[in-house]
């Protein structure tokens, strides 16, 4: 959808943002008309998020933005004060952010968030906001709207708490709305019902600034493109020649990275990333050689008609239902489905850290499940884990070093042999980690290196097989690219086995080799990815498959 040639509902000329004596944002101009979807991409730390915020008077403490031009609705907005933002906020310009567990009040229900905008800014009765309340619930697609309106944020699901917020930044029909990382973390099916939520928005003509590193999710919105690196606009244009026809080398890094429609086993990151001639294809579309499966061999991670409830307010919840799953040696088992469907319990019950109430988990044909943990704790070097947050898996008192040694199990800093030391720096080496990060704590590195260190600690022990729970749904489309490039590495090198659980199909679909589908503690399907994929044989993994975004290469 082209939008039509009108005056914009915003404009900015020249934006700088600097904290300190350091320049974040270096001289950035857009503009967004009636009706349009302009987006924003770039890697974390490029500088849009700040951008967003700037065009808000938000841009952070410390702050000072400045630009030639800055105005919203044909109203100049350049060195407004707090008192005219607050006017601006909700009733012209509507913004949605990422974390809405973050960004809506966890004492209050979520109607009452939804009911402050119209109660400072219009003039209506309490039953009339209240009415408006439910319809304004009811458009951003919540089910039992009176009901949601009642429940606190942190009784919702992440895809219920951002149809809340979305509908607390429509509250008051804003004619332009800026949505920073709308659906980051939401599972595919939540995520296509936000995405046709903000292409409906726009059907009214409302303007949408879009921030995303989700290529595939800027490829169904948007109509033009900006590209920014290290705060600058490196490339801007249509969606279809940005997306389609990119210039700059970063750009195609960018594209180059998503994993959608990218065959298992061809890396995703490259060293040179100018475009192939048509001469020379690139050397990246020939799939890398895989440890073969031999699928008469005793499975090695398995689990037999396994089961687990869990107690609830008035009974008991099902959280796994009768799964049975093999993994192999050197296979990648991925296993999808929507929050809640069970994927991370059967990820705990894998690594013995729950207990199944019926059916058994083994490892290598030998129990597992069953053993009490002093049995079970001589083993525990066979299986490592990944999490999705590897800030908060590791000790915060301890630097990396102390961490890998303690993984390693020749105990603290100053107490291991050099040997031990030598183990250090080989992990690190392994993971693409300079040396030097030994000496740092977790929270002073970037989220991909943190990726990094909690890969290194999986493999501290040797395992044969790697639990992968949700490992790059919060990194960027570059990180993430080197975080799989790097799995894909490491198993081929060890004969690692994987069971990769993700909510993202277009990773799972580059990197496993088969796939089992999940839908409420169930497993609805199972069989080689490419198939499932391709032709899938559920209801619900259709739609699931349908509902993920895919970038268009072409």
């Amino acid at each position: 959808m082209t939008a039509p040639m009108t005056a914009p509902l915003l404009e900015v000329a020249d934006l700088r943002v600097a904290f300190g004596d350091t320049e974040v944002v270096h001289g950035v101009s857009l503009t967004v008309t009636p009706g349009e979807c302009v987006a924003i991409v770039g890697e974390s730390g490029s500088g849009k998020s700040v951008t967003a915020r700037a065009l808000l008077g938000m841009a952070g403490r410390g702050s000072r933005a400045e630009s030639s031009v800055l105005r919203i609705g044909g109203r100049e907005f350049g060195g407004a004060g707090e008192r005219v933002w607050r006017d601006i906020r909700g009733r012209e310009v509507g913004l949605i952010l990422q974390d809405a567990l973050v960004s809506l009040d966890p004492l209050r229900p979520i109607g009452r968030e939804i009911d402050d905008p119209l109660r400072i800014h219009e003039r209506m009765s309490r039953p009339e906001r209240r009415a408006r309340v439910h319809d304004l619930l009811a458009a951003a697609g919540m089910p039992d709207p009176d009901f949601a309106a009642r429940r606190r944020s942190g009784e919702l699901s992440g895809g219920l708490r951002q149809r809340a917020l979305i509908a607390a930044a429509i509250a008051l029909d804003p004619p332009l709305l800026i949505a920073d990382e709308p659906t980051t973390a939401l599972d595919a099916t939540v995520q296509a019902r936000i995405l046709e939520l903000i292409a409906e928005i726009r059907t009214r003509g409302t303007g949408v600034l879009l921030i995303s590193h989700d290529l595939a999710v800027v490829g169904r919105l948007a109509d033009r493109i900006l590209v920014m690196r290290a705060g600058e606009v490196v490339e801007s244009g249509t969606a279809a020649e940005v997306l389609g026809s990119p210039r700059e080398p970063y750009t195609r890094r960018l594209i180059a990275a998503v994993p959608s429609d990218v065959a298992r086993g061809v890396r995703l990151t490259r060293s040179e990333p100018s475009p192939p001639t048509a001469a020379e294809p690139p050397a990246t579309t020939t799939p890398r050689a895989r440890v073969p499966n031999a699928t008469h061999e005793l499975p090695l991670l398995t689990l037999d008609h396994v089961s687990k409830t869990f107690a609830v307010p008035g009974g008991r919840f099902t959280a796994v239902d009768d799964v049975t799953l093999e993994v192999r040696r050197g296979e990648t088992l991925g296993l999808v489905g929507e929050s809640g469907s069970g994927k991370t319990t059967v990820a705990r019950l894998a690594l013995a850290l729950t207990a199944p109430d019926t059916g058994e988990v083994t490892l290598d044909g030998a129990p597992w499940s069953r053993l009490d943990e002093r049995a079970r704790r001589p083993m525990r070097r066979r299986i490592g884990a990944i999490y999705q947050d590897a800030l908060s898996s590791f000790d915060p008192r301890w630097n990396v070093e102390h961490i890998l040694a303690d993984a390693m199990g020749v105990g603290a800093p100053g107490h291991h042999s050099r040997t031990a030391d030598h183990g250090v720096a080989g992990l690190l080496e392994q993971v693409g980690l300079e040396t030097s990060v030994a000496r740092r704590r977790p929270l002073t590195l970037s989220g991909g290196q943190r990726q990094r260190v909690a890969i290194a600690r999986a493999l501290a022990a040797s395992p044969e097989i790697l639990i992968c729970d949700e490992p790059v749904s919060a990194l960027d489309v570059t990180i993430q690219a080197q975080i799989l490039d790097l799995l894909d590495d490491v198993q081929r090198d060890r004969g690692l086995a994987l069971l990769f659980i993700s909510h993202d199909l277009g990773v799972v679909r580059h990197m496993a080799d088969r796939v089992a589908v999940m839908q409420a503690g169930r497993i609805v399907e199972t069989g080689p990815a490419d198939a499932v994929f391709a032709e899938p044989e559920h209801p619900y993994t259709a739609r699931l498959v349908a509902d993920a975004p895919r970038l268009s290469r072409t």
